[in-house]
């Protein structure tokens, strides 16, 4: 099933202003994600400054996903509710907060509560820019929109990847991370200023507050119970669950340790190699909403064939017979981890459709929930195994294999029931596109 049909009745127009104000949306994505990786370019710095080992040091990257896995839903109601604005300027705050006071922290106590309140504000940036693109664009653009914002997030990672660590070496840690928190403090003023939730004439309907179909519940039970019965909802969990992880632990915290440490690269080069990762992304989203915007049906397939060979180029990295796989065989895992964020998107192209737009924040923020909370238990587990093997990064590495055969295993019990689910929608919406029209020939409408 195509995505290129006209478009639907009250769509949003979409436009240069939609552009404009998507894009400062996006924008505050963009500085949220420069803070959250900051940490990946810095894990060797940090283990010095705090005087930590590799438990330890993953404690940080895991604290930050615990607090943002455990806020997407809240943030989701809080979208619905309240609307983009509030929620993105309040996201800024917390996150700028955050990556000052991790600037001016000496002891790992008050840098572990600095990356938890900097994880807390980020939580509440994608979903916002997700509602935002579906409140300023028609509907069939949406995998392309959020295919895009995406690829703006991982342009963040490219900040910290290439000027970041190159700050942290010229400049030191106060002043890098310090200095960087003034991006924080210029997005949350044009979000103040120029931000707005939706065009003149589309405002959505007002959240329901009664009782009905949610059994009884408040509104915030009444909108998680009707997303999570939708099995759209929870393919797409799972799907941002299985694709997103092995490219987040590599970025957010392991992949700059186990290239230098593990395969005796220098820091120069594993920082190369963690920029072909991003790049790959950015690249590989644009194909990857091209498609589906396309192509609906290649979604699945996409996923699936991206956790395959995330797969593959893992276990080929870990059971390379020498003491170091060869620079071609980690470029090219590079490559493929790149495929990871891009497929990861593919989860809310399941949910999207499955919900009605003032239950959209619920329902993605039940899916961005998936893939970090595999990113927490992969971290920690990749941590726990390297202080018990004696930095063994094969060994640890493995752990991988068992969050995706896990995440494979409920994609494929569930896609039947969605893919049946998805086709009574699009039957029933035909139907009611034939039948409203149908005014006796004689009368006035």
């Amino acid at each position: 099933m195509s995505q290129g049909a006209a478009a639907l009745p009250g769509d949003p127009p979409g436009g240069r202003r939609a552009v404009a104000v998507w894009g400062l949306g996006v924008g505050v994505y963009f500085v949220a994600i420069i803070f959250r990786t900051s940490l990946g370019v810095a894990g060797i710095d940090a283990a010095e400054r705090f005087h930590i080992n590799a438990s330890a040091l993953s404690t940080f990257s895991i604290l930050q996903l615990l607090v943002y896995a455990g806020m997407q839903i809240p943030v989701g109601l809080m979208v619905d509710r309240l609307g983009t604005k509030k929620v993105l300027a309040l996201g800024a705050v917390l996150f700028t907060a955050g990556q000052l006071a991790f600037a001016l922290s000496h002891a790992y106590g008050t840098a572990l509560a600095s990356r938890a309140l900097l994880g807390c504000g980020d939580a509440m940036t994608f979903i916002s820019v997700l509602r935002l693109g579906a409140r300023w664009f028609p509907a069939r653009r949406g995998p392309m929109i959020a295919q895009v914002a995406a690829l703006f997030g991982m342009a963040g990672n490219l900040v910290s990847t290439v000027v970041l660590a190159r700050l942290l070496h010229d400049a030191g840690w106060t002043a890098t991370f310090g200095g960087s928190a003034a991006a924080g403090v210029l997005v949350l003023l044009l979000t103040l200023l120029f931000l707005k939730d939706h065009p003149e004439g589309h405002e959505p309907p007002p959240a329901a507050h009664g009782d009905g179909a949610g059994g009884g519940k408040g509104f915030a039970g009444r909108q998680i119970v009707l997303a999570w019965r939708e099995p759209g909802t929870r393919l797409g969990m799972w799907v941002h669950f299985t694709t997103q992880f092995p490219a987040m632990v590599f970025l957010l915290l392991w992949g700059m340790p186990f290239l230098v440490e593990a395969q005796g690269l220098a820091r120069g080069t594993a920082g190369v190699l963690l920029t072909v990762v991003v790049l790959s992304n950015m690249a590989v989203g644009l194909v990857y909403g091209q498609i589906i915007a396309r192509h609906h049906a290649a979604r699945l397939p996409l996923a699936l064939g991206t956790v395959g060979a995330t797969a593959l180029l893992w276990a080929a990295v870990a059971g390379w017979p020498g003491a170091h796989a060869p620079m071609w065989l980690l470029v090219t895992e590079c490559v493929v981890l790149g495929a990871c964020g891009p497929a990861s998107m593919i989860g809310f192209d399941f949910a999207r459709p499955a919900n009605p737009p003032g239950r959209q924040g619920t329902a993605s923020g039940i899916v961005n929930m998936g893939g970090f909370v595999a990113s927490i238990t992969t971290l920690l587990a990749v941590g726990v195994l390297l202080d018990a093997t004696g930095d063994d990064y094969r060994l640890a590495f493995c752990s991988v294999f068992v969050l995706e055969a896990l995440g494979l295993s409920q994609i494929l019990r569930l896609r039947t029931r969605a893919q049946r689910r998805e086709q009574e929608r699009v039957v029933a919406s035909r139907v009611e596109t034939v039948h409203v029209p149908a005014v006796s020939p004689g009368s006035t409408a």
